[in-house]
């Protein structure tokens, strides 16, 4: 089930490029990593989050010079606010994506990952699983390069000879992991048309299915709501007027399953 959800938030958020539907999944993913990975690590994930939605921001302007409403002018080229908030968007866009990544990777273990889909599509499933571990990696290895080079307080480089240090070490590092990976799948035996064992067995109770059922009757509204949303709503030449509408509740309410899911799972301990 959890491997269904996020498949399908991630995939909607990419797909429905609307301001409320885009912030509205960009909170829930905040309230679900919140949940899942503990609010210190959220926080500190939106140091550089935050940072990089008003990058995105204020980029866009530069390479899409688009909309009726001019700003300001820097030299020849026009500011425009239609153009900046499309920025705005996407930049919350990019970074719900990255949280909701960062929620998978925390809950699909690459062991749950395996029992999904090891017997049917093994190298799907290890794709999926390396996938969803690589940025938080990245992450933590990069915080790893920069706590290592901060210590060498005599030697270490200043501005962007330090950057790309540190990017080139990271790189160094990934693609020795990737070597070692490959040669301990192929000491293992990996396809030799052997079906794999799992780590632990799972069974798909009647339970499990009634979730599943819910789930997709949730998805299937979301997709209609995001469907009718981003086809009413334009950027350009001037902004769509907001107006209150059901079906951004029901969004949230497919975003926010995890916590349903959560709130059941309490009141069946309290029991």
């Amino acid at each position: 089930m959890p491997t269904a959800f996020f498949a399908a938030a991630l995939v909607l958020t990419m797909a429905a490029v609307h301001p409320l539907l885009t912030l509205l999944s960009l909170a829930a993913a905040i309230a679900c990593g919140v949940l899942v990975r503990g609010a210190r690590a959220v926080v500190r994930a939106l140091r550089w989050q935050v940072p990089l939605v008003l990058l995105v921001a204020l980029a866009n302007p530069l390479f899409s010079a688009s909309g009726s409403t001019e700003l300001f002018r820097l030299g020849p080229r026009a500011v425009y606010a239609e153009s900046l908030f499309y920025g705005l968007v996407m930049g919350m866009l990019l970074v719900a994506v990255v949280a909701w990544f960062f929620n998978a990777s925390s809950v699909l273990t690459s062991d749950k990952v395996m029992a999904v889909f090891g017997g049917a599509l093994p190298v799907v499933s290890l794709m999926i699983s390396m996938a969803l571990r690589l940025v938080p990696r990245f992450v933590d290895r990069g915080r790893d390069i920069a706590d290592v080079h901060a210590a060498c307080s005599a030697a270490r480089a200043k501005g962007l000879k330090a950057r790309l240090r540190q990017t080139s070490v990271l790189m160094e590092w990934s693609m020795e992991d990737s070597l070692e990976t490959a040669d301990a799948m192929r000491a293992r035996g990996w396809r030799r048309g052997q079906r794999r064992m799992r780590y632990r067995r799972g069974g798909f109770t009647a339970h499990d299915m009634a979730l599943v059922g819910v789930l997709a009757v949730l998805a299937v509204v979301a997709i209609a709501v995001a469907w009718a949303a981003v086809s009413q709503y334009r950027f350009y030449p001037t902004l769509t007027p907001l107006r209150p509408w059901w079906g951004y509740g029901a969004w949230a309410v497919f975003l926010l399953y995890p916590f349903i899911v959560q709130g059941e799972e309490a009141l069946k301990w309290r029991r």
